[in-house]
């Protein structure tokens, strides 16, 4: 599935940690994006990596962890 710029997502499964966006870069704890949070992308990055800006901060999360919000399948 090809992201954009832009694109308002969620996150399909939990996630084991959060890593920020940083320049460097740290892991958080995952309950700091719940499931129904709708993020932003702000970045595509190399390797299927998007960089995500949710409510506590900006995340990077491999594109295949995400959704994009109210798209169906």
């Amino acid at each position: 599935m090809k992201f954009s710029v832009g694109e308002k997502v969620s996150l399909q499964v939990p996630l084991s940690y959060l890593k920020t966006a940083d320049s460097i870069s740290m892991l958080r704890p995952p309950d700091l994006v719940s499931l129904d949070e709708i993020g932003v992308i702000i970045a595509v990055r190399p390797n299927d990596l998007l960089e995500v800006k949710f409510r506590r901060g900006n995340f990077l999360i491999p594109s295949e962890r995400l959704k994009v919000f109210g798209r169906d399948e």
